[in-house]
């Protein structure tokens, strides 16, 4: 039993040790980034650094088409503004009612998050977009000195990774029974 103990101790501190020699990504990522279609969904953009060691102040996610009922997680010394923009068709809210409008983008400010250190801004939201889609978020990244647009949506031939500024991004995956 003690054997077990030690390894799992001994795998534990070099799982840590591990992750603190990888250095952190240098993208802003949607965490978890696979939806179920036609559900409800809780996300949270993961920010893993300022702009050139300056501290965040402000994110600001836009929502894309697919996307409805978007409702964003408070977070201490961070002001959230909504903005909205009306739907093309009135949408079925999941709940018998229809909707004429939804969110367009979410903006949270206040922190500041230092360059040092990560923070997460979570987003519940119910998913419209069918099964083998792929729902992008530009953001926007405002920090004490510059900014940084996380907007770039890979074309046809293009892989995500392989942009500069990468947006944030939702695969969206069948509804499991169905």
């Amino acid at each position: 039993m003690m054997r077990l103990r030690n390894a799992a101790a001994a795998f534990v501190m070099g799982s840590f040790a591990f992750t603190l020699a990888v250095p952190a990504s240098a993208h802003i990522v949607a965490s978890p980034n696979e939806a179920p279609a036609n559900g409800y969904f809780r996300t949270a953009l993961r920010v893993t650094h300022g702009c050139d060691g300056a501290a965040t102040v402000a994110i600001r996610v836009r929502m894309p088409e697919g996307v409805t009922s978007v409702r964003p997680q408070m977070k201490p010394g961070w002001e959230i503004t909504i903005s909205m923009r009306a739907l093309a068709k009135p949408v079925d809210s999941g709940h018998g009612q229809k909707i004429t409008e939804t969110v367009d983008e979410v903006t949270w400010r206040g922190g500041p998050l230092p360059d040092s250190y990560f923070d997460e801004f979570g987003l519940t939201m119910r998913v419209s977009a069918q099964a083998g889609s792929v729902l992008y978020f530009p953001t926007v990244q405002e920090c004490e000195k510059g900014v940084r647009n996380w907007t770039g949506i890979p074309a046809a031939n293009q892989k995500w990774g392989d942009l500069p500024s990468p947006a944030p991004f939702l695969r969206i995956q069948k509804q499991r029974g169905r």
